[in-house]
């Protein structure tokens, strides 16, 4: 395409296409959403509100009651794009999943993840039939629509809240793994004809949750053996390698009648545990897809929706919200959470940070492409209740925490951001990193930092000046390290240096452990 010619948006039944005349009048659109999307980052941060509503907010203002007036009704598009930008936000949250902190909540998670998506869409499709109205394929579909959570709503208005490590490890395995059996329930219930019988249900997600387990855990030891073991010729070459086994995840296990999802989010959450080279510009590089593949989702969902046909939805998405919100999740996470005998004031938190956001809009756009009656009052109930709920629960989440008194006020010092860089021909690493401001390695001697035979600290820069570090040399908060390893003791001197960061010069002596676990 010439930077002369004509870009045109199709879209299915009436409305005027979106029609861009040149290639620098298409860029200039794009590059203006995204500024306006990125600044909105700011105001969500100081409001409490996910961020998603503001990107809602900009594709509705685009679109054709907004000052946009962009006709757009392509939902096969939508679905395609939004399982893209899924496959993305799911690799990045596994990039960044602690498996020292999501390894006690595993059982948990797995149980709220399968037992408690049952019993939501059980009591939400009865409140959706008999409180609504709505026939009984359309109720399941709201039911399994909406029973999934979004890991990225929920973080978003909790990041100022440092809390307890068994539910943050909860919530965020839960929001993983429950989009793969949900997604199953969409598909079964959307499908034009009779619904499967139940015990076929739970075959189907057995087998494709074994597969994408399987599939998964594969590729994520597969593709972290292989970038550990081969030198890439350039340091971008990294990231994009992690990104790339992600999704090649998604796509086997797709390929093979399993769960993508789950499988993409187990292989990222391999790959973030595996200490790859080059760590910190990898993780920043997935953090900065996350991101735009969520803009782009949000903001074309609002392009999608059609504001003026919402009013008649209204009030049944309130209700259905309520059911959901006040009886369906409570109940999930109590029967769910029951063996586990976890306190009632964290089980009250989990049921209200059960926040919807992209994933039931996404999956709204199934029955739509399959053409089920009454799809588009679906997609329109399932959008209000995300968005009401939302405004509700958002910016009362850090609220509750502090009232429940499940703040977490020992939080502990940041943890080091070490980046390796391998060089395969002396067959050693290169550790690079920076002392935070909260570190316990402020004022350790060098000698003190004990590594093992064949690491040593062979440069400290400190305010933009570089020098050769002695032994007696103390360390200060914002200093950048060198420390050259020889494979063998890669793992043990990044471990020991990370012990020493939490635990200062008597690490290993005084309860802090030396291995970095």
């Amino acid at each position: 395409m010439s930077p002369g010619g004509t870009f045109r948006l199709a879209t299915r039944g009436k409305g005027r296409p979106l029609t861009v005349h040149t290639l620098n009048e298409l860029l200039l659109v794009c590059s203006l959403v995204l500024l306006v999307a990125v600044a909105a980052v700011r105001i969500s941060s100081r409001s409490g509100l996910p961020s998603l509503l503001i990107y809602l907010g900009i594709g509705i203002a685009i679109g054709q009651d907004g000052i946009g007036n962009v006709v757009f009704d392509n939902a096969e598009l939508t679905q395609v794009i939004g399982y893209a930008a899924l496959v993305v936000i799911l690799a990045e949250g596994g990039l960044g999943t602690k498996w020292k902190q999501i390894r006690p909540a595993l059982p948990a998670a797995i149980v709220l993840s399968l037992v408690g998506v049952a019993i939501s869409v059980g009591v939400t499709a009865a409140g959706a039939h008999y409180l609504v109205g709505l026939d009984w394929r359309q109720a399941l579909l709201i039911g399994a629509v909406v029973s999934s959570t979004d890991a990225a709503a929920v973080f978003s208005v909790l990041r100022k809240v440092p809390l307890p490590a068994r539910i943050t490890g909860v919530l965020e395995a839960e929001s993983g793994f429950n989009d793969a059996p949900v997604v199953i329930l969409v598909v079964a219930f959307a499908t034009v004809g009779p619904v499967d019988p139940g015990y076929v249900l739970v075959a189907k997600i057995a087998l494709e949750l074994a597969i994408g387990v399987a599939i998964g855990l594969s590729v994520g030891f597969l593709g972290a053996y292989g970038l550990r073991h081969v030198a890439l010729p350039a340091s971008g070459l990294y990231p994009i390698a992690v990104m790339a086994i992600a999704v090649t995840a998604y796509a086997a296990g797709a390929m093979a009648h399993g769960s993508g999802f789950l499988a993409v989010y187990l292989a990222a959450m391999v790959l973030g545990n595996a200490k790859l080279p080059h760590w910190p510009a990898t993780r920043g590089f997935a953090d900065g897809l996350g991101w735009i593949a969520q803009i782009g989702m949000f903001v074309l969902l609002g392009l999608l929706v059609t504001p003026h046909e919402l009013v008649n939805d209204f009030w049944p998405a309130v209700v259905i919200g309520l059911v959901l919100t006040m009886v369906a999740r409570p109940l999930e996470v109590f029967i769910s959470l029951l063996p586990f005998r976890i306190p009632w004031q964290e089980q009250a938190l989990m049921s209200w940070a059960g926040l919807r956001g992209a994933v039931p809009i996404i999956l709204a756009t199934i029955p739509m492409v399959t053409g089920i009656e009454g799809s588009d009052r679906v997609f329109n109930i399932v959008f209000v209740l995300v968005v009401v709920y939302t405004l509700v629960q958002g910016p009362t989440l850090p609220w509750l925490a502090r009232k429940l008194q499940l703040g977490d006020s020992d939080a502990g010092p940041a943890d080091l951001g070490i980046e390796s860089a391998p060089l395969e021909k002396l067959r050693g690493h290169l550790l690079s990193f920076a002392i935070p401001a909260a570190s316990r390695m402020h004022g350790v001697e060098v000698s003190e930092l004990r590594l093992p035979p064949g690491a040593s600290v062979t440069l400290v820069v400190r305010d933009a000046k570089s020098f050769v570090p002695l032994p007696s040399t103390v360390l200060r908060r914002g200093d950048e390290l060198l420390v050259v390893a020889t494979d063998p003791v890669r793992d043990a001197a990044e471990a020991r240096l990370r012990a020493v960061a939490r635990g200062g010069k008597l690490a290993g002596w005084l309860g802090t452990g030396s291995n970095g676990g």
